[in-house]
């Protein structure tokens, strides 16, 4: 079954009440599209488009105003059929050369001539709702049988007998069918330009036919949005190499993108949850990796063969703290959020023999990505060329202020967890020092010397004995810090917190009483960013200790 031709010029001059009719016009485009007729005198009256419209005239009515000629062809008719001859008052040079004037042998009347197109029109839009019924019945029986992606859209190229592709909404290919390397890879990118180009056609359900030309030739690209509810979630493309289609095989690929959008869209959306499933079984996996979770080493590689991972493999670990707010009863949002910018950053800079596995910590992405390179410097040099691509694509989206901080790598998966925890510890300090970009854990020497003695009695001790009442979080303590980032400059300081240089002064005076010495001293200075330090990485081991036991 095939949906039945639209009516054209050309196919209502065939027709038995049209017998005598003759084209009179230096112009005839026999192809073009006739759908209504409307009488001249209600024609004049009004402004509309009259595109696919013909204009029924009685010769005495065109002879009162030949000039009319010019506005309905500006309007698009077309065609002005005169019920009769064409009167003299008309003369070849007033018809305008892309408007087809038709003149009758016989009078047929107006009723005549519109029942006519009327019932070509409904038999024509039965015959377009029998095909798409048929063409949804095929698609949706696939669907039903569990016949995939690759079926499905094979069945839409055997319907419209054309090469067919579906890309998502970032317009990358999910399948193809018939279509062969040379010509996918000219045609892509071209047709890529060309939707982003066509933003209109993306917000409305209707198909369009767009004429892409590569280097290969033209290609017809009939093209359907496809719409999951509100959200867009990409394109059905049917495409003909060559010269343009005919008009009905153009109708038919219309009807049967328009029909492939909703049967397609549902598979895209079973796979999208077989996928995230998925996801969510392999992040369970990584962080029980990252917090070294599994009752047994046999427990961790049964699960690691499940999800195809090489423990022996090198391994690093970045992690990432995002801009992303979390409003409450929008959890959710903030977490697909998170989950998709950690998608985004594990098809960076992809590597034939390079894996990336991700979960989401609360507010933090950790990717753990396979490392390639061999000797120390090349591991070195792989893992922080990823780490600077993962913190400009940050930065691209939106996420200016975060850091991408990464420890040493990891030979073999039991590392992973040291490798986890150094990550963790770099990122911190990053954000605790509003440091951004790429930050690697080696180079926070000082902070990995302090650590090894930081979570102990007498580091505690001195931390109190040093700072006394001044606590995190508290202005004293912020004030305090930035006196120290700023090298013990009054006037520095003091425009880093927007605050007069007399109250700073008044501050440091009130920050030595609480110390219970003189902050202004060099080797006090020494003293007291000893003790923040210690502060800072006792509090960044507590919190990361409470994360890792929680399993």
């Amino acid at each position: 079954m095939e949906p039945h031709p639209r009516l054209t010029l050309g196919g209502l001059l065939d027709e038995a009440l049209m017998e005598g009719a003759r084209v009179v016009s230096t112009h005839a485009d026999s192809e073009s599209p006739v759908t209504w007729a409307l009488p001249f005198a209600e024609v004049m009256t009004r402004y509309d488009d009259l595109a696919a419209t013909v204009v029924y005239a009685r010769p005495e009515s065109l002879a009162a105003k030949p000039s009319s000629m010019s506005s309905l062809a500006a309007r698009g008719a077309s065609a002005v059929i005169v019920d009769g001859p064409l009167p003299p008052a008309v003369t070849r040079d007033q018809i305008p050369g892309d408007l087809v004037v038709i003149e009758m042998g016989f009078p047929i009347g107006f009723s005549a001539l519109n029942r006519l197109l009327a019932e070509r029109t409904l038999t024509q839009e039965v015959h377009v709702m029998r095909y798409a019924t048929h063409v949804h019945q095929s698609l949706a029986g696939l669907l039903h049988r569990g016949a995939g992606m690759s079926m499905l859209l094979r069945e839409v190229s055997a319907l419209s007998h054309s090469p067919a592709l579906v890309f998502d909404a970032r317009c990358e290919i999910v399948a193809h069918n018939a279509l062969e390397k040379s010509s996918l890879d000219l045609l892509v990118p071209t047709l890529r330009e060309r939707l982003a180009e066509r933003e209109d056609i993306r917000d409305h359900h209707d198909a369009a036919t767009l004429t892409v030309t590569t280097p290969g030739g033209d290609w017809t690209c009939t093209v359907a949005p496809i719409h999951l509810g509100k959200y867009f979630e990409g394109w059905v493309a049917i495409l003909h190499h060559g010269d343009r289609p005919g008009v009905h095989e153009l109708a038919q690929h219309e009807v049967v993108a328009c029909q492939a959008t909703a049967i397609i869209g549902s598979e895209m959306l079973r796979q999208r949850s077989v996928e995230e499933a998925e996801e969510r079984a392999r992040g369970d996996f990584v962080q029980a990796l990252v917090h070294g979770g599994f009752v047994s080493e046999y427990e961790m590689r049964t699960r690691a063969e499940y999800h195809d991972i090489d423990l022996n493999a090198t391994f690093a670990v970045f992690v990432t703290r995002t801009s992303v707010s979390r409003v409450e009863g929008a959890e959710p949002q903030a977490d697909r959020t998170l989950l998709r910018l950690a998608r985004y950053a594990a098809s960076l800079m992809p590597r034939k023999g390079v894996r990336s596995y991700i979960t989401v910590l609360g507010d933090i992405v950790v990717v753990v990505r396979t490392v390639l390179a061999s000797t120390p410097a090349e591991v070195d040099e792989e893992v922080r060329e990823y780490a600077v691509a993962m913190a400009d694509d940050l930065t691209d989206r939106g996420h200016a202020l975060s850091a991408v901080a990464f420890g040493a790598a990891a030979v073999g998966a039991t590392q992973i967890r040291e490798s986890y925890r150094e990550a963790r510890v770099a990122l911190d300090i990053a954000d605790r020092m509003h440091i951004t970009g790429a930050i690697a854990y080696q180079e926070l020497r000082s902070f990995g010397v302090l650590e090894q003695i930081a979570d102990t009695d007498r580091s505690r001790q001195f931390t109190s004995d040093v700072l006394g009442p001044i606590r995190l979080g508290t202005e004293l303590h912020t004030i305090l810090l930035a006196y120290l980032e700023h090298g013990g400059n009054v006037n520095a300081a003091a425009r880093a917190l927007t605050m007069h240089r007399n109250t700073m002064l008044s501050k440091i005076d009130r920050l030595s009483r609480a110390c219970g010495c003189d902050i202004r001293v060099p080797e006090n200075q020494f003293t007291v960013w000893l003790a923040l330090r210690l502060e800072l990485l006792d509090s960044l081991g507590s919190s990361l200790a409470r994360e890792m036991s929680y399993r």
